[in-house]
């Protein structure tokens, strides 16, 4: 029987903690507008997207770090989807740094659309 390393066991704990991670990210995004005014990302939404970022890394760096005997199976399929996930988070920590997305108007044009 063969037994699984903790380092192998890192990469399928760090990859689930960065999707959970993302799936807040994504919950808290309306904290950005309250009462069409925007307040920018709120602090919870950077620590979401940058640990989640970091989490997903992490997992890619375990799984390098892992033997070749062991790169395969549960570690492998955690590993692709860290992989996947990566461009998904590093968009996140991009869209928090980006301009807002009214152009400093608020809900300018929301009185077009209201009547």
């Amino acid at each position: 029987m063969r037994t699984i390393t903790r380092t192998a066991l890192l990469v399928p704990v760090t990859t689930a903690l960065a999707a959970v991670l993302l799936v807040a990210r994504i919950a808290w995004d309306s904290d950005t507008f309250q009462n069409c005014r925007y307040l920018g990302p709120s602090t919870r939404m950077y620590v979401t997207s940058w640990t989640g970022l970091a989490c997903a890394l992490t997992s890619l760096l375990m799984f390098v770090i892992l033997p070749r005997t062991e790169r395969r199976g549960l570690a492998a399929m955690f590993a692709l989807l860290a992989l996947l996930l990566t461009p998904v988070l590093l968009a996140t920590v991009y869209w928090l740094y980006a301009p807002d997305p009214a152009g400093g108007d608020d809900c300018a044009g929301l009185h077009l659309l209201a009547g």
